[in-house]
């Protein structure tokens, strides 16, 4: 688990280089096709070297659910044990983590017009407004979700609207499926924020020089996709979408999509805090991946020939 651009993904190839792991990819935005530079999907060499299952199964148009990312991630982790490999699970989404882990609560089934109209709401009041109005209803849900974070914050208003109930309630209610896995949980945490900063800056320049506003423009010209869907509510996605529909001007798209980036860093760092059972390491110590490796090795207190494991 880590932050994103936290090296996450650097780490978890040289591990599966050195043990029996296959990687199952935690990340609510990479299961989606046509959406590369933007998530920063590995690339075709990498993997080769190191394959990822849940990359690249499902179209833009389509969202994809936490409770669809558990029953996909726990038939990718039979598969791989039968094999007679250790599932690696690396990403940010920290709710697949959880969903994964604990199961889920009964949630309403999303709504369209609920949806629109908090949306448009939100376009006329802000998301401070709606946020306020969750904490009059919803004050748990409220304190665990930013008042930047606005794909939470619609989701819990809509379920508070559909069930009568506030979202924390729901998820009390929940029951917890056991994961028939030993789990090693291994945390990326940057010591230092504002180089973190500086690094989310530098990617998404760098991912605009690779061709972003490309790929996203040929998202926006089908014609089948909207600001609504979560693909495109993705952090940097809904910048440029924006900035191609000419809500936002040049400069602003960048400043905001690097605000946002930054913004729901800090969310992560929150979560992870949250998070029992956490071993965590310093993402720019040069010795990392030994410090690591140390502490699979003892973990597995073998030659690594312990499949029923996940990370």
């Amino acid at each position: 688990m880590g932050p994103t651009a936290s090296g996450k993904t650097a780490l978890a190839v040289e591990l599966v280089k050195r043990y029996p792991m296959e990687i199952i990819s935690v990340d609510s935005a990479l299961v989606y096709r046509d959406m590369s530079i933007g998530t920063a999907k590995p690339d075709a060499e990498l993997l080769t070297v190191a394959p990822h299952h849940l990359i690249d199964i499902r179209d833009p148009s389509v969202p994809y659910s936490a409770a669809e990312f558990r029953e996909d991630a726990l038939q990718a982790m039979a598969e791989i044990t039968t094999r007679g490999c250790i599932p690696l699970l690396v990403g940010g989404t920290f709710l697949y983590f959880r969903a994964l882990q604990f199961g889920l609560s009964a949630m309403p089934a999303a709504d369209p017009d609920i949806r629109a109209r908090l949306e448009a709401a939100a376009e006329r009041d802000g998301w401070g407004t709606l946020h306020a109005r969750l904490a009059a209803v919803d004050p748990k849900s409220a304190a665990r979700i930013h008042a930047t974070d606005p794909q939470r914050i619609q989701r819990a208003l809509e379920v508070y609207e559909l069930s009568g109930q506030p979202m924390s309630t729901l998820h009390a209610q929940q029951a917890v499926t056991e994961l028939p896995y030993r789990v090693l949980k291994l945390a990326l945490i940057p010591a230092n924020r504002l180089l973190l900063h500086d690094r989310i800056a530098a990617r998404f320049r760098q991912m605009l020089a690779e061709g972003l506003l490309e790929e996203v423009r040929k998202l926006f010209e089908r014609g089948d996709l909207s600001a609504e869907l979560p693909a495109m509510r993705a952090v940097g996605y809904r910048q440029v979408w924006r900035y191609l529909s000419g809500k936002l001007p040049y400069e602003a798209m960048i400043e905001q999509a690097i605000v946002a980036t930054r913004q729901y860093a800090k969310r992560q760092l929150t979560w992870l805090r949250g998070e029992t059972g956490l071993q965590s390491f310093v993402a720019e110590d040069r010795h990392v991946l030994e410090g690591v490796c140390r502490v699979i090795d003892d973990w597995l207190g073998n030659d690594g020939r312990d499949n029923k494991l996940s990370m």
